[in-house]
């Protein structure tokens, strides 16, 4: 079936929209072009399937994240998840069990979705098409990650409903951290 007939996939995400967010999109636009239109986000609910409306998944989304506080994570090291994917990214290295938390506590309900891989918390530079590639992103990014003065926290306080598929991906709604 063509990709532009499948249902949409739904994800939850923590853009970053910080000079760090202003770094790695930056970087993925020279080493990606294809994919330069994404914004730097963390995903905390990876793209899955939709299970009843988007109004019930946003009502949901947003009674949870009323009662969760914002909290900070910082950036670890460059990494890549071959050799299962070609995927570069940068770990969240301090207070990612805060993300694994908040993932598992959004994963019911409408957005129950059992993932084929293992949610780990993580900033993606680029998901290229093969390991030589793969290889290739991860020694310039790793350079340029050493170079990187600016800080590398991050503060979750918001989050965003998106709906698409691929990489084409649009904003539904934004639900504050409120800790309520």
């Amino acid at each position: 079936m063509p990709a532009d007939l499948l249902p949409p996939q739904y994800a939850l995400v923590a853009y970053i929209r910080s000079p760090l967010g202003d770094f790695v999109e930056n970087l993925r636009g020279e080493l990606h072009p294809k994919h330069a239109h994404l914004p730097a986000h963390l995903s905390v609910l990876p793209p899955r399937p939709l299970r009843g409306t988007e109004a019930q998944a946003i009502k949901a989304l947003s009674e949870v994240c009323s009662f969760i506080a914002p909290f900070e994570v910082e950036m670890g090291d460059i990494e890549t998840f071959l050799p299962t994917t070609p995927t570069v990214f940068i770990r969240v290295s301090r207070a990612a069990y805060r993300l694994l938390e908040l993932h598992n506590l959004l994963n019911c309900n409408g957005l129950t979705y059992e993932e084929p891989l293992p949610y780990m918390p993580h900033l993606t530079i680029a998901k290229v098409v093969d390991v030589e590639r793969a290889h290739e992103v991860y020694a310039i990014s790793r350079d340029r990650w050493a170079e990187y003065r600016g800080t590398r926290a991050v503060c979750v306080q918001q989050l965003t409903f998106v709906r698409g598929r691929d990489h084409s991906w649009t904003d539904i709604a934004c639900m504050s951290l409120s800790g309520r």
